[in-house]
């Protein structure tokens, strides 16, 4: 098939390119930045803006499917510039599909569009998406989400994919900021609960895509719905945390703060920040301090059934392949 992978050269992006070319699919990259390790692939490598309409649409003519992965992630940051690259980008991608007559589009989400700053323990697809958000990030990709869901029609099939908190080799950002907050002494451990989490290997998360393509058309069983994916086996957060330290060889986190006070300090923080007009990420906020706090764990049963998705790399396995690729 004809692809377009928007953020084909970010950490999922890139993956799902390199599957895509194994298997012989003609590839094209839409990013804002330059990417000469795709173009070796034989990747055409566009360079442009999401909230340009113009870009997006030239970028998806001669394409017969779209993997919407780029998004503006992180915890902190100006409304305007999420809702730019995630709801008006969003909304150009599926515009552009339209005008190009794309009949497929795999949207990346996230958890986060139904994440409420409770415990999530085992939930489905069947969770609505909260009343209230604690951070422009979750809020705009629900709100594009929605929207990608609410396309899904005769002549555009839609499904969105959940991943949550991808990683592996080439990581540029969980992985990265673990290791960089523990090597500056500031990770410390938010609660003394034993709050568990699903995570996914980037290559899991990469298969679930494919998979979710090959079996997306108008009508088909899987268009218009929205599913989470992870490796299906939730760990304590700070044991999988702790993992991936000694992936590193650095000690695992032993200090501890009260999660009250964690989400006090990041609304203060948060504060201070708007007040000063610093652009750079607090070192605590008060969506962090609820997701470090709480259990996030799904229930994957649809992805399995409809998508025929199962995690073929293990976290023990992910994490000797991450011990590797730090070493090497």
């Amino acid at each position: 098939m004809n692809a377009l992978v928007t953020g084909g050269g970010g950490f999922l992006g890139k993956a799902i390119v390199t599957r895509l070319r194994a298997r012989g699919d003609s590839v094209a990259s839409f990013a804002r930045g330059d990417y000469p390790e795709l173009r070796a692939l034989g990747v055409n490598v566009i360079q442009g803006d999401l909230g340009d309409a113009d870009a997006v649409k030239r970028a998806a003519t001669g394409c017969d499917i779209v993997f919407h992965v780029a998004a503006k992630p992180g915890i902190w940051g100006p409304y305007e510039e999420y809702y730019r690259a995630n709801v008006l980008g969003t909304e150009n991608v599926v515009a552009a599909c339209r005008a190009c007559g794309i009949s497929r589009l795999v949207y990346t989400s996230t958890p986060s569009v139904v994440f409420d700053g409770k415990d999530q323990e085992g939930i489905d697809e069947s969770t609505p998406y909260p009343e209230h958000f604690h951070a422009a990030y979750p809020k705009t990709k629900a709100m594009a989400e929605r929207f990608v869901l609410q396309a899904n029609d005769s002549r555009l099939a839609t499904v969105a994919l959940r991943p949550h908190l991808i990683w592996g080799p080439g990581d540029n950002h969980l992985v990265p900021r673990i290791l960089a907050r523990a090597r500056a002494g500031m990770l410390r451990r938010v609660g003394w609960r034993e709050n568990r989490v699903d995570c996914v290997y980037i290559d899991n998360a990469a298969d679930a895509h494919l998979l979710a393509a090959d079996r997306l058309s108008p009508g088909s069983a899987v268009a218009g719905k929205a599913y989470f994916i992870s490796q299906g086996d939730p760990w304590p957060l700070w044991d999988l945390v702790n993992a991936i330290l000694k992936t590193a060889d650095l000690p695992p986190v032993t200090r501890t703060v009260p999660a009250s006070l964690a989400y006090a300090v990041g609304g203060m923080l948060e504060m201070t920040y708007r007040l000063m007009g610093w652009t750079s990420e607090p070192r605590m906020t008060r969506f962090l301090a609820r997701e470090l706090s709480t259990a996030h764990w799904f229930n994957i049963t649809a992805a399995r059934r409809d998508l025929g998705y199962t995690p073929t790399v293990s976290i023990e396995e992910g994490l000797q392949r991450l011990r590797e690729s730090l070493r090497g």
